[in-house]
């Protein structure tokens, strides 16, 4: 008989069914509690999908497991991080979905919490998004510990992964509708009674009766305070441990005070009660919620959408065969095929084969993109028109979709300026809140004393600052998510402010105004070789060679020459022996030519001049378009390029851009933007690598290209699609958003200054103002969301 193997580690199973694990609607046999109990801890963490797409066995738990083993302890398996931990250097990367943020006092608190603990090196939290990004040093601080750390501030955290995200937002739906309808019910069936008593139907009945029906409305009543109304609780209880005040401590005082307030004038029967304030009240605040929760998600950057697009199967190559296996499972160096119209499964090189490839999920640029062979192709792109090879360089989270969803967390987790003035405003907004809260009902307690509380508590409610601290992470988790749409990356802080400043942009050439890739525009013949053949004599000199200009000649190469003893020229060209003759390429000092003034290499057999060839870098299409709208903006056009050649003029020239500056070092571009800067604001376009001192100095940089090149990049934007055109873009929104952001600044600001002499005078009764307050706040989140209706 077969003996049965683990079903964590692959181990033989020497203790019967002692010890199983449900996995897949089965149980599954362990050979011992170490590997039960981890393996329970992966499922209770919701990471079943491990099992099904793992290629290893897990490793064996030879000891038995220490009590302080919980579900967080499953994210320390290196098999179950390889999914969503990104190591960098001695630097460990995770996104994490965290339950129970409901405003910037969360996101405070939680910064704060962690920041402190050692082996943390930075945390960024997302309200909107109800999201973090951690670093962590792993070999000071594991993953579930600081899990743990957040778990103790009363936040549930887990890794961020699409379809476990998916199912806690529709669990987190659920449970609101049911706090919602709850509230809805109950409202009515308090207001039935209310509208009765108040229409004086039972003014003639006995006392008893009346106290009877006021019994029944705290019965009813009784569900909305103790559970509708518990996620106002938890925020505000947070929120005081952390020594600030959120808009939730009002509301949770209102509703506290208002609700006890009446039980007390019931069982004594002497007093007003106002149980139908108090569920109306809530009902309302937990309506005003609810939307604004579908509002965030539908404002919110899904990164998700990228991570679908990437296929869960993947053709293998091995020998002769061909078999359909688990993306998952693919490793650097395996060899794939990608049939026309399927989706590429991880990075990688075409080995063989051409076609054409559509990479609008990544760039946002619809129009596809050629790949010819030794070309590079990312996961989640479409395969249009060839069936291609592709050798893998790339799986997992060192891919490019992978480095652009980091890129995004990053970006929808940076804070504008203003954000971080309005949470401290909203803060202090608080405090004075209560303060004329305090003022009111001393004041009201000594002249009407009968309504001194529930004119205090129309104060706490109408004054709430909700709207206050929605208007600008709404308004910048939507601009993020159109820049992400049209393939603009925004990497560090204040970048939206730093936009709408630009006043002075800076062009490197090469590879930013041009393609960055050469191209032989022109063959001169001088000797006895044809075109043809001084191009493969050319190609086979070049081939093996790193530079770029090798790279123009790769087309040209047929594989008709052999070199022999080929030697590269450091500076100058390359020679080799073809059928025992020696040739030799390169500039016209090498061979002793003629310089002509233009950018060209030439082709020589010994002495004897053989052929020129002109190169060219193409100008970008939509250069001079760009070009010419900034100028229309007004503002000033340059270039800057290291460059010293006319070449330099002659793109300027066609591009429409007067301001020249050539034959510049990297310290010198530096100097020339700090030069601009004392000016005015000044944005710097380079490639990220050799303009790395410039584009740290520049007010605004701005790195272009996709790829390995995203890792080198420190700009503070990125153009994925290389079009220059989409900086014009980012401007135009980046201008949108900041008009946004002060329409929500003034009408939150506004609506307060204008409730709180009516709320203090007792011109507003609570459930009024509690409508009034949840209508505020769908006013600012409506108004962020019109922003998602931008098309460029």
């Amino acid at each position: 008989m077969t003996q049965a193997e683990c079903f964590h580690c692959g181990e033989p199973v020497l203790t019967g069914s002692q010890f199983t694990t449900h996995i897949d609607n089965c149980d599954r046999l362990m050979c011992c509690p170490g590997c039960q109990a981890v393996s329970a801890a992966i499922i209770e963490a919701g990471l079943s999908n491990y099992y099904k797409y793992r290629t290893e066995p897990g490793s064996k738990q030879t000891a038995l497991v220490p009590e302080e083993l919980s579900a967080f302890s499953a994210f320390d398996l290196p098999e179950v991080q390889q999914d969503f931990v990104h190591n960098e250097s001695e630097i460990s990367r995770v996104s994490l979905s965290i339950d129970g943020i409901t405003c910037a006092a969360c996101a405070w608190l939680i910064e704060h919490k962690l920041k402190h603990v050692p082996g943390i090196c930075a945390i960024q939290v997302n309200t909107t998004t109800e999201r973090a990004l951690v670093s962590w040093l792993p070999e000071q601080i594991k993953l579930s510990d600081i899990l743990g750390q957040i778990s103790q501030i009363g936040y549930q955290a887990a890794p961020y992964q699409v379809d476990e995200q998916e199912i806690q937002s529709k669990q987190n739906s659920r449970k609101f509708l049911l706090r919602l309808g709850l509230a809805g019910f109950a409202t009515m069936q308090v207001m039935m009674f209310a509208l009765a008593l108040y229409a004086g139907y039972f003014t003639e009945l006995e006392v008893q009766y009346r106290d009877y029906f006021r019994w029944v409305s705290m019965i009813f009543a009784a569900p909305v305070v103790f559970y509708s109304a518990q996620p106002f609780y938890f925020s505000a209880i947070r929120s005081m441990f952390s020594g600030r005040l959120n808009m939730d401590v009002s509301v949770s005082i209102a509703i506290l005070g208002a609700y006890i307030a009446s039980c007390i004038a019931t069982v004594n029967a002497t007093g007003e009660v106002y149980f139908e304030s108090v569920s109306m009240f809530t009902f309302f605040l937990l309506l005003g919620r609810y939307f604004e929760q579908n509002a965030r998600q539908k404002a919110s950057v899904s990164s998700s959408n990228l991570h679908k697009l990437v296929p869960l199967t993947a053709h293998l190559i091995t020998g002769n065969d061909c078999e359909e296996v688990p993306a998952k499972g693919l490793k650097v160096g395996d060899i794939i095929l990608v049939k026309p119209g399927e989706v590429v499964a991880a990075d990688g090189i075409i080995i063989d084969g051409s076609s054409s490839f559509n990479e609008s999920m990544l760039t946002g640029e619809q129009v596809p993109v050629i790949k010819l062979d030794s070309s590079e192709v990312y996961a989640g792109t479409i395969n249009i028109e060839q069936p291609v090879r592709v050798r893998i360089s790339a799986v997992g989270q060192d891919q490019l979709v992978a480095e652009i969803i980091r890129l995004q967390e990053s970006a929808s987790n940076n804070k504008p300026k203003v954000a971080l003035y309005v949470d401290t405003i909203s803060n202090y907004f608080t405090w004075a809140i209560l303060t004329i809260a305090l003022l009111t009902y001393i004041v009201w307690n000594l002249y009407w004393p009968e309504d001194a509380f529930w004119v205090t508590l129309a104060v706490l409610v109408a004054t709430c600052p909700c709207a206050l601290a929605l208007a600008t992470p709404t308004a910048v988790t939507c601009a993020t998510g159109i820049f992400t749409r049209i393939g603009v990356i925004a990497r560090k802080p204040g970048v939206f402010e730093k936009l709408t400043q630009i006043k002075h942009v800076v062009f490197d050439k090469t590879g930013t105004l041009t393609c960055g890739t050469l191209t032989v525009s022109e063959v001169e013949v001088y000797g006895h070789l044809k075109k043809d053949e001084a191009l493969a004599v050319a190609a086979a000199l070049e081939t093996g060679s790193l530079h770029p200009i090798a790279k123009a000649f790769e087309p040209y190469n047929r594989g008709l020459f052999d070199v022999i003893e080929p030697q590269s020229v450091v500076g100058a060209g390359l020679t080799g022996l073809i059928d025992g003759t020696q040739y030799k390429i390169g500039s016209a000092e090498f061979v002793k030519a003629k310089d002509c003034g233009t950018q060209a290499v030439f082709l020589a057999q010994g002495d004897e001049l053989l052929a020129r060839f002109t190169l060219i870098d193409a100008i970008r299409p939509d250069a001079k378009e760009a070009v010419a709208t900034l100028t229309a903006q007004g503002c000033t056009v340059s270039v800057a390029s290291g460059d010293a050649s006319n070449h330099v003029d002659e793109v300027a020239e066609r591009i429409g851009i007067k301001n020249i500056y050539k034959g510049l070092k990297p310290n010198d571009k530096l100097s020339l933007v700090q030069k601009f800067q004392q000016i005015e604001g000044t944005a710097m376009f380079g490639d990220g690598i050799n303009d790395a001192p410039v584009l740290a100095g520049a007010n605004l940089s701005v790195a272009m290209g996709s790829g390995s090149a995203i890792t080198k990049n420190s700009a503070d934007l990125i153009l994925l699609g290389d079009h220059l055109s989409r900086f014009n873009d980012a401007v135009t929104v980046a201008k949108m958003t900041e008009k946004i952001i002060k329409q929500n600044l003034y009408w939150a600001l506004g609506y307060n200054l204008f409730i709180i002499p009516l709320a203090v005078t007792g011109h507003v009764a609570p459930y009024i103002a509690a409508l009034g307050m949840s209508a505020s706040s769908l006013i600012v989140v409506g108004n962020s969301l019109r922003l998602l209706r931008v098309r460029l």
